[in-house]
């Protein structure tokens, strides 16, 4: 899709895709995201000891 200005310039825009409600997190994919937060806690936590003792 495009429009002309008076002076011929093209502005093109790209097609918008469809809109859609995301679904709640099942009880799995809830299991995950807590997983996934804790290993990224202990890495973090793991990086910034790490620091504190090497500095």
């Amino acid at each position: 899709m495009y429009t002309r200005d008076e002076r011929g310039i093209l502005n093109n825009y790209a097609s918008e895709p469809q809109m859609y409600f995301a679904d709640y997190p099942s009880v799995e994919q809830q299991r995950n995201y807590l997983l996934q937060g804790g290993i990224a806690t202990l890495l973090v936590s793991a990086l910034m000891l790490t620091a504190l003792a090497v500095s």
